[in-house]
Order: C-alpha cells, then structure tokens, then sequence
C-alpha cells in the first residue's frame, strides 16, 4: 500500500455482492483515513435482485423493501456516487462515470472522472435476447427495479381494461407468457398466478381467472429449470401443472409480435403480455473497459483471484464474471445470488491483503444448494451437505421447511448489509403492519 496517500477503493455496482463489499469495507476500515471506499450505482437505491418477480407479480412494494444507496454509505461509512459506469483508463487508474439525466432527458448531473487504486465491478447482468426478431420491441424484461414496475403497471392496467370493456377479450388479451424457465421464469410464472387471481378477487368481477387468464411458460431445453437437477424440475414441474400454468419445453421462441410468441417448430403462443427471462449477458460497458478480456457474452473473464486477467488492479464479481469452476475446467460458476456474496467475502479478505502486501487467496464455488419459490403454492430444493461444513450429497426438501430457508437467504442478505438488529426491527414491523394492508400493490 503507498505511504504517502489514500488507497483509493471503488466498487461499481451496488448489487447484492457490491453493496455487501462496500458494506464490509466501510465498516472495516471507517477509522483508518488512508482507505476511501466508494460505491457507484446508477440507482438511487438497492433491491434483492432475486426479488424482483414478486415486484412484478404486485406481491411486494419496491418502495418498502429498497435501501437507499446515500444512507447506506451514511451508516457504513463509504461515500456513494450516483450514475453508471462509462469508460475506464486503465494507464491513468481513472474512472469516468457517465453523465445522469431526467425523465425529460436533461442532464442534472455531468460526467465525472474518479482516481482508483483498486476498482471491484459489480454490474450484474442483463437480458439476453439474442437477436431474436420482435422480443425488444414487444417483451417485458426484469433487470431492475423499474424494469419490474413497469411489468406491473402494465398488468393492473390491462386488467382494469378488459374489467371495463364492452366487448369480449380479444383471444390472448389477458395471457401472459413467459420465455425461459430459468428460476426467473418458474418463479415469476407461480407469482402471477397467485397475484392476478388476488387482484381480480378484489372487485374486477367481469373477469374470470379460470377462463380469461392463461399463464404460459416456454423453454427451449428439454425441461424446466434445465441448470438444476432432475428432481427439482420434476417437482416443480409437477407444483406448476397442479395450478394450471401451460409449460412448453422443448419450444425456442423464433420471434416475438405484439399478439404473441411463433416458436421455431411453428407453434403459436397467443399472449398480449409477454416476459423474455431466457439468458443473461454482460453489459455493453464492459467490451468497452480500456481492452479488459470479455467472453462470448460480454462477462469479464476473471483469474481464480477475481482479478481480471489484463489488470491486477481490477477485480469483478457476480454476474458480470466469468470464472472458471476449477482451473482447467470449462464450467463456469453459476449466476446465483449465492456466488457473489462468497465473491464479495472473498475480496474483502482480498484488499486486506492487498494493504499488507500479501499473496491474494482465490475463490472455491461452494454450492451450497437451490431452492425455488412457487409462491404460496409450494417452494421445492435441496440443501448441499456442504451448509454443514461437509460433503454429503445434497437434502431433498419441499413445502414449509424449503419455504423457510428460502426466506433465510434474504435475512442472510439483510444481516450482511443492514446487521443484526436493524433486520430483526424490519422483521418485526413487517410482521405487526402485514394484517392493516393489501397483501398485493393494487396500484
């Protein structure tokens, strides 16, 4: 570490594995002014990414469950800047964040450049629609928050539409079909079934569930949920086909029109709603970071360190990393929630040694299981006998204790950004206001 001047930390993405580093380092180091941690997001505010089909589906308020970035930095001890990432030198160790703007599209904040000496990028990932013609133009995706609104600011209104209509519903009005079947679109698919039935029942009475709403879930493997094992998507497959939801495997979406899904074996899917869940990739940004080595699908590729493999001074983690699961192996770690925050400990044992001049440790993928939630229909999974500190195959569990230990990944998230006690308090409060409000956003 220099002598002479502050080591200057910058973590680019306040994601579960980004505000969880910011989050350790700031508390770390709060009373050591040779260390400045900074986070930059493009969002005011932080949502559990794994969250975002129940803001969709309307079963949770984003207002409610968001933590602002600014009063995080506040509590823990980082400074936070607001806007994305736009290029990076890496001769000069800058940064330049791009410039914010307006709904109206004016500029409210200019470009910046920010000194590093170590930067984490922690920018996640984005939908992959892999060219396929009419998907951008016609499908919903579920990136972030707002993207997550705005799904559900466009289901209330076409179900407050067809309750109004004179005429009868147009064939495929109120479907909704959903490309992938990744745990994005199993989940999803649960949730609405359960939410679009709760909204109805609350006065849109010339709606019937069983006849107007259709659910439809399409994936081009030849099952469901096909990254996980055979036994989870059997169980689950089983959980959906029990509600009614119509899955279709073995159906690669060819193109995407404002009435519907044409798969490529010339199947019609008749759906006015329509989510593309089918695929990740990295951002644009990132194929354009001063020649930092990206993979096909624009991940930065990452050495067992998490450091990039042109730079040293420039780690990654989480979804916008490529790295390998064993040295020689061509298996990537997943993109699970899970991965960045063992990603995100890890590189905060990494800058301590960085700031004493040692060898970095490198990352081991610990799975520690999956676990899927079908709203209040069921939640289907299995533990890894690794959770207990050994290697023993791994638990089948299903309905109320799988349903608990997917909500013990959350808290875990909460405790590692927010401590103890403040998650306990949030939990107590959720517990004593649930009973005096709708338990889905009607608005």
């Amino acid at each position: 570490m220099p002598t002479n001047s502050t080591f200057r930390i910058i973590v680019v993405g306040g994601g579960a594995g980004g505000l969880e580093l910011v989050t350790t380092l700031g508390d770390r180091y709060r009373n050591r002014d040779e260390v400045e941690v900074t986070l930059v997001d493009i969002n005011h505010s932080h949502l559990w990414k794994p969250l975002l089909h129940e803001v969709a589906a309307g079963t949770l308020n984003s207002n409610e469950d968001e933590l602002s970035y600014l009063a995080q930095s506040h509590w823990h001890h980082f400074n936070f800047r607001l806007g994305a990432l736009g290029s990076i030198d890496r001769e000069a160790k800058t940064i330049t964040v791009a410039p914010s703007v307006d709904g109206a599209g004016e500029e409210y904040i200019p470009a910046r450049e920010f000194a590093y000496d170590l930067v984490v990028l922690a920018v996640g990932s984005m939908t992959n629609d892999f060219g396929t013609p009419g998907v951008a133009d016609h499908c919903f995706f579920l990136d972030g928050r707002n993207q997550a609104d705005q799904f559900h600011q466009q289901l209330i209104h076409s179900c407050y539409a067809a309750n109004a209509q004179a005429d009868p519903l147009r064939e495929g009005q109120l479907h909704i079909a959903i490309a992938g079947a990744g745990a994005t679109g199993v989940e999803l698919a649960a949730e609405l079934h359960h939410s679009v039935r709760a909204l109805v029942g609350f006065g849109l009475d010339r709606i019937d569930p069983q006849r107007d709403v259709r659910i439809h879930l399409i994936e081009g493997a030849d099952r469901i949920l096909p990254g996980l094992s055979e036994r989870i998507s059997h169980s689950t497959l089983d959980a959906l086909e029990r509600i009614g939801v119509e899955v279709h495997t073995g159906e690669r979406v060819a193109s995407a029109d404002p009435t519907g899904f044409t798969t490529a074996s010339g199947t019609r899917i008749n759906a006015e709603i329509k989510v593309w869940a089918a695929g990740i990739q990295g951002p644009a940004v990132l194929g354009q970071c001063d020649g930092l080595e990206v993979n096909a699908i624009n991940q930065l590729i990452v050495k067992p360190t998490l450091q990039t493999t042109h730079d040293d001074a420039i780690f990654a983690l989480g979804d916008c990393a490529a790295c390998r699961l064993e040295p020689a192996s061509n298996q990537f770690v997943p993109p699970r929630a899970q991965a960045a925050h063992q990603q995100a400990t890890m590189i905060a044992k990494s800058v301590a040694s960085v700031l004493r001049g040692r060898p970095l440790p490198t990352y081991a993928y610990k799975d520690f299981g999956s676990l899927i939630n079908l709203s209040k229909h069921s939640t289907v999974g299995s533990l890894m006998g690794n959770l207990f500190g050994r290697q023993s195959g791994s638990l089948a569990i299903e309905g109320w204790f799988a349903r608990m230990a997917y909500l013990s990944l959350y808290k875990m998230h909460q405790i590692a950004v927010q401590g103890v006690i403040r998650t306990a308090l949030l939990s107590t409060a959720n517990l004593l206001t649930r009973h005096s409000k709708p338990r889905l956003k009607l608005h």
